[in-house]
């Protein structure tokens, strides 16, 4: 399965941030990829004063333009992450799935909100403008099962062990982590959580504009279920393309079969009904 990794530079112009997203998706076309992945909040500049102004409707001009694309090109489209808004007035942070012919096949929002105060470093609150999702997201492709979370929903390990135990062999993250958090924690999250599972972890993330509200580490990745790093982008606007191997997940759970081995009959996890 080749994969699109879609680093991509934001601005406040958000038709300017969907026609750039698109040139991404043509180029990742022209290299025959499976399944492209744009960054959290490709749409907007990362900002909570930004997610009702931007902020749009399942169905709307972002929506279609995506699934347009993913149909036009017959690829699988991870659409980053995008304020979403209900007829309430709710906004989450959402990220919607596409099939090759254009069909919404999943659909997350951030079940973790981003509130953090880090002492000399990062303040953030999500929460000030959006609410958190409640589901567990994990689609079916030819490929087989994939789980998507997004950026801060990383960072809680049972998530990631439901979607490997609901059938995920990779894990894709739109994600922006900071340049606090990112230098002390984006590689070792992607590492511990594909290890942990023995999954192929995937961030994307936008690329870095350090004259921004909140400045992206970039650093897009891609990491084994050995927890190898297989491929890592700079800071800068590019794409990275990746091959994934599937057979190297049964391989691996072959060889150091860590989930066979879990204690079921001292402990167990698994998603509320």
């Amino acid at each position: 399965m080749k994969t699109a990794l879609l680093q991509m530079s934001i601005t406040d112009d958000k038709q300017k941030n969907v026609e750039r997203a698109i040139s991404f998706l043509e180029q990742a076309k022209q290299q025959c990829a499976d399944i492209a992945i744009l960054p959290e909040m490709f749409c907007c500049p990362y900002a909570t004063k930004n997610f009702p102004l931007y902020a749009e409707k399942q169905d709307d001009m972002i929506w279609q333009s995506l699934s347009n694309v993913a149909k036009q090109y017959h690829m699988y489209i991870v659409g980053g992450s995008m304020p979403e808004k209900e007829e309430s007035g709710a906004i989450y942070n959402t990220c919607y799935v596409f099939d090759r012919e254009g069909k919404q096949i999943a659909k997350h929002r951030k079940m973790h909100l981003f509130d953090i105060d880090v002492s000399g470093g990062q303040y953030f609150k999500e929460s000030d403008t959006l609410i958190a999702g409640n589901d567990i997201t994990v689609f079916d492709t030819e490929f087989g099962k994939i789980g998507v979370c997004i950026c801060y929903d990383i960072r809680f390990v049972e998530l990631s062990r439901i979607m490997a135990l609901e059938g995920a062999n990779i894990i894709i993250v739109p994600a922006a982590f900071n340049m606090t958090t990112g230098p002390a924690h984006w590689e070792l999250s992607f590492r511990a959580r594909a290890l942990d599972n023995q999954v192929y972890t995937i961030g994307v993330a936008p690329a870095r504009n350090q004259y921004a509200e909140y400045v992206s580490y970039g650093n897009s990745i891609v990491v084994s279920p050995w927890g190898e790093v297989i491929t890592r982008l700079s800071e800068k606007e590019e794409i990275a393309f990746c091959d994934i191997d599937l057979n190297v997940v049964d391989k691996i759970r072959q060889e150091l079969p860590i989930l066979a081995h879990r204690r079921e009959d001292i402990y167990t996890l698994k998603r509320k009904e």
